[in-house]
């Protein structure tokens, strides 16, 4: 049976149409506003409020983007999802690194791979050739069942990426991959403690980021970008990674996908658990 939801939807999506029509004309206090109400209706924050009030750069930066919000808004684009993102938006970052692994090492293989917001599976289309047994995880429940139809993976998990590396019981990985994952997260200590936990020693950590230039960090770490997006710098990255004993084999500047026609810059990392 759907789930009830807890809050009155139509209120909500009223709210959040007003919050959208107002941060579209220009009104930035009258969008904040009603924002700040679609969270009264909503303090999951399923339409991601907070986020796009940091776009606008009013308020405070989250750590990360809502889990509701995440799940709902890949949710509602499962079906259409790799149409959207590889065709119109030019998103090949799983064929990105596949590239990568494979001029690293042309006989690059690994045992057990573990794909972190896996989405419908491209990951796995990417690696297919150079991995054994593949598991993934989405918080998004239709992007899961869209993956389990393609048949590339041999596990799949719904659930949140740092909560899934917390608690499974799971021998350890040969390589860990999340494309596409950091730009839903802000502060990304959480996720990367728990990486060296999970992954076998000499294993692979490998990743792609969003970044943006020094003068739209202001001197933060992270931000989020005019696309509700989290960008992060490159020094946080790497400053993260040494510190939780990972060293990176290679960081490549790459393309992530186009946004309204204009290319989004980000990074490529591979690395290594010593």
């Amino acid at each position: 049976m759907p789930k009830t939801p807890l809050f009155d939807e139509e209120a909500l999506e009223q709210t959040y149409n007003e919050a959208l029509r107002l941060e579209k004309s220009g009104d930035f206090d009258g969008a904040v506003k009603a924002y700040l109400k679609a969270l009264e209706i909503d303090p999951e924050d399923h339409g991601g409020a907070a986020v796009r009030m940091a776009s606008m750069g009013r308020g405070a930066v989250p750590v990360k983007a809502p889990d509701a919000y995440v799940a709902t808004l890949f949710d509602q684009h499962a079906e259409m999802f790799d149409t959207i993102l590889v065709d119109q938006l030019g998103y090949d970052v799983p064929l990105q690194l596949a590239d990568q692994l494979e001029d690293i090492d042309p006989d690059a293989h690994f045992s057990r791979m573990l794909d972190l917001g896996c989405g419908t599976g491209l990951g796995a289309d990417a690696l297919f050739e150079m991995t054994e047994h593949r598991t993934g995880v989405d918080i998004a429940e239709n992007m899961i069942a869209i993956a389990d139809e393609k048949g590339d993976y041999n596990s799949l998990y719904v659930g949140e990426v740092v909560a899934f590396l917390d608690q499974t019981d799971a021998p350890g990985w040969d390589i860990i991959i999340a494309t596409d994952v950091l730009p839903y997260m802000g502060d990304l200590e959480p996720f990367f403690s728990k990486i060296p936990l999970n992954l076998n020693r000499n294993g692979i950590f490998a990743f792609s980021s969003e970044t943006l230039s020094d003068k739209d960090f202001q001197s933060r770490d992270y931000t989020v970008g005019p696309h509700q997006r989290f960008a992060h710098k490159r020094s946080y990255v790497e400053k993260l990674l040494q510190g939780y004993g990972i060293k990176i084999l290679r960081v490549t500047d790459i393309t992530v996908r186009s946004e309204q026609g204009k290319p989004v810059a980000g990074h490529l990392y591979i690395a290594r658990k010593l």
